[in-house]
């Protein structure tokens, strides 16, 4: 993304679709170790994430696996490994 003068981004259509941002919508920018991170901000009256480890904290635990082990959610991530021994 190229900021404008103004120090306006678009944010691409892939990750606004992804995160539901339309117009209207707000976003806040983290600023962590790497650079920044885009978050969308929910109305819920929550706290605000004021950086990455406070979102990082709040997002702790909330994934869904769909019943894989940690090992199974590996090998689906990473693909198989070729460097092992079949057995």
């Amino acid at each position: 993304m190229r900021v404008t003068e103004k120090g306006q981004v678009t944010i691409p259509k892939e990750i606004r679709d992804r995160l539901g941002i339309g117009p209207g919508s707000e976003v806040d920018f983290i600023a962590s170790g790497a650079g920044a991170v885009l978050v969308k901000i929910e109305k819920s009256g929550a706290d605000p994430i004021r950086n990455f480890d406070d979102w990082a904290r709040r997002v702790q635990g909330t994934v869904d696996l769909g019943g894989m082990t940690t090992d199974e959610y590996i090998e689906w991530l990473r693909g198989p490994r070729d460097d092992l021994d079949p057995r």
